[in-house]
């Protein structure tokens, strides 16, 4: 007997609806780009649970009669492709086949379309890949295909889908990624209880990126001014043919200033022939035309598009279609990062940040990065109307003063100490410690540690094992001064410390308001006019999942329209100026995945970015009795190395590395 067989169609149909079909917003994908190839000016897409329930998307393009309202459920049926040569060059966004037929092997598929040379319709109707029916329908021109129960036939796919929340929030970035690309499009989105996004059509990007993000979204970016040249290839590259002569490349779009700064790569966008990419080349251009003009480790938000001939880019490398391939990479890449490099020449960037202040305030981290012991605080949380900038005086003497925290916390200073924090609540005792630390209070590596954020120090080469400094070694640290008003300097037993007060007050702060708040419901402190914000799709789409939580840790915030919401108090410690951008750190923290994370995390994350604005800045000169404050309150956490986000609080320089730096061993 042959031990291969031919795949039953509707297995087949499975294993593609596999690669095709990850969860509801590919599905919304899929028929999205359809409806785009169709023709259609207006596309309005629905959503019930998350895309679980139901999906349905409705355009007002060509239609198709009876005949190709069937076939196109065959696979590999296409109006797209002829013969193998288009494939070279290929101008639409879907063109495999595979989308119908997938999607209707795994879900209930009901479709009704109709030309306008037709006076009737047609609707056809699956259930698990296998057809039920097919009659004429009175339906406007245009086609409207409704998915329902997507993965109701596969049990096991379904269980990998996440929080109803989640999966709706990938459909609306979905949606907002194919209404920036297409603004002479119409795009509606909504569920049964709230329209999420709606664009009317529009002549210029700009009007959608207000449209989508708001003013001061558009107000903070620079537009990349129509940069083209033709075509040429590269020394490692084959020289061009004659019939690739008149090939042009085209880039336009908007980049964000220098200042504006994300921790993460999600602020960047990439469309290739209008067409939303994954591309590495495109990527590390963007980065070369940012560098030595913005600190390591930061992002920018970038909206780039390139237009190029079908011919000089590869699309069919990826099932899902979000991969290209150039014919000429080494153009690409230098033209993109040439034309961004003359944008950004036009916002006079500082080549470096040595003697400048500058703290970045991560979107989905919340944390704060101090170069060069100086602050600029910045929270660039996405294009949604929530990149914020904050650029103090230079004069350090006008920083007000520490911010107030009204969470229970230990003092053990003077009254005095405590009054200049504004700090209330009965003293507690330090916590148990809870690293068993060996006779000479040090534990040898490995340590498996790192999802309590413990930074290692460790000792040179051939003075023995590396070590973590525990609390017990920083319990008599005696300060001596400021660093730049920024970085405190201790000295014990042990040697030589360098402590960030920012981030050490950060580690006190983030401690008591998780302890406290596991104990029950914290208090926010009111706001003398409510504070009002434009959130985009997605914060949406977050907003309406853990407004319970950002309720019990002091924030009232509440939908005032379609996407605004008014903030009316704020987190103990957290001025009137910074609940708008802690509201959307928290926001875009808890974005994609993480939008399905347990309740103890969502506290964790929320207690770290409300202690990161809450906590005392770089640049703040504090007086001895406040340096010992701080360092006393450091030694009583649980993990004082490092901050809630990983970053190290302390530096130690040990008595044996100053001797051998002088020579003495």
């Amino acid at each position: 007997m042959s031990r291969i067989r031919i795949l039953a169609e509707n297995v087949a149909n499975k294993i593609a609806a596999g690669e095709v079909v990850e969860r509801p917003a590919s599905v919304v994908k899929e028929l999205l780009e359809n409806a785009v190839d169709a023709g259609a000016r207006s596309i309005r897409i629905e959503a019930e649970s998350g895309g679980k329930r139901l999906i349905r998307v409705i355009d007002d393009g060509s239609g198709m009669n009876h005949d190709d309202a069937l076939l196109a459920f065959e696979r590999h049926a296409t109006s797209k492709l002829r013969t193998a040569d288009d494939l070279l060059s290929i101008a639409t966004l879907g063109f495999r086949g595979e989308a119908l037929p997938s999607i209707a092997s795994i879900s209930r598929l009901v479709l009704e379309t109709r030309t306008a040379e037709e006076e009737q319709g047609t609707r056809v109707e699956f259930a698990g890949g296998k057809l039920l029916g097919v009659k004429p329908a009175g339906v406007p021109v245009g086609t409207s295909i409704s998915v329902g129960d997507i993965f109701y036939c596969v049990p096991a796919r379904r269980k990998f889908l996440k929080s109803e929340t989640t999966e709706l929030g990938h459909i609306a970035s979905l949606v907002t990624h194919y209404a920036l690309a297409h603004p002479e499009c119409q795009f509606l989105l909504k569920t049964p209880t709230q329209e999420i996004l709606n664009c009317a059509p529009v002549e210029k990007l700009g009007d959608r990126v207000y449209q989508i993000f708001g003013r001061q979204a558009l107000d903070e970016l620079m537009e990349i001014p129509q940069q083209e040249a033709p075509v040429r290839s590269a020394i490692t590259e084959p020289q061009l043919e004659a019939d690739e002569q008149a090939a042009t490349l085209r880039v336009t779009g908007f980049a964000s200033r220098p200042e504006v700064q994300r921790s993460n790569r999600n602020g960047i966008y990439v469309f290739v022939n209008r067409r939303l990419v994954r591309d590495r080349l495109l990527l590390h251009a963007i980065g070369e035309a940012y560098r030595n003009i913005t600190p390591p480790g930061v992002f920018p938000v970038v909206l780039l598009f390139l237009d190029l001939p079908y011919q000089e880019v590869d699309v069919n490398v990826h099932p899902a279609k979000i991969e290209v391939r150039f014919r000429h990479p080494q153009f690409v890449h230098d033209f993109t990062r040439d034309a961004l490099r003359m944008a950004l020449s036009t916002a006079r960037p500082i080549p470096g940040f040595p003697a400048v202040r500058a703290a970045v305030a991560g979107a989905v981290s919340g944390e704060a990065r101090d170069f060069a012991g100086a602050s600029t605080t910045m929270s660039a949380t996405g294009l949604g109307g929530s990149m914020r900038g904050y650029a103090p005086p230079a004069d350090a003497s006008a920083f007000p003063g520490p911010p107030r925290a009204e969470i229970p916390i230990a003092l053990n200073a003077s009254p005095g100490v405590a009054e200049a924090f504004e700090l209330s609540g009965a003293p507690d005792q330090p916590l148990p410690q809870r690293l068993q630390f060996g006779s000479d209070g040090a534990t040898n590596f490995p340590f498996a540690a790192q999802d309590a954020g413990i930074a290692a120090v460790s000792e040179p080469a051939g003075s023995g094992p590396a070590v973590l400094p525990g609390a017990d070694e920083i319990l008599d640290l005696k300060p001596l001064g400021q660093v730049s008003s920024s970085f405190i300097v201790a000295v014990n037993g042990e040697g030589l410390w360098i402590v960030d007060q920012h981030v050490a007050h950060e580690r006190i702060l983030f401690e008591q308001h998780l302890r406290a708040r596991r104990e029950g419901v914290l208090g926010g402190q009111r706001m003398l006019a409510p504070l009002i914000v434009e959130l985009n799709p997605r914060q949406l789409a977050t907003f309406e999942q853990i407004a319970d939580e950002l309720r019990a840790n002091g924030f009232e915030a509440e939908l005032m329209g379609a996407r605004t919401v008014a903030i009316q108090a704020a987190p103990a410690g957290i001025s009137s100026a910074d609940a708008e951008k802690l509201l959307f750190e928290i926001l875009d923290g808890i974005a994609r995945e993480n939008q399905a994370i347990s309740i103890d995390s969502l506290q964790s994350k929320i207690a770290a970015s409300t202690a990161c604005h809450a906590a005392i800045k770089v640049n703040t000169p504090l007086d001895h009795t406040k340096m010992e404050w701080l360092l006393s309150e450091l030694a009583k956490t649980e993990y004082p190395m490092s901050c809630p986000h990983g970053r190290p609080v302390v530096l130690r320089y040990s008595v044996r590395e100053i001797e051998r730096a002088f020579k003495r061993i």
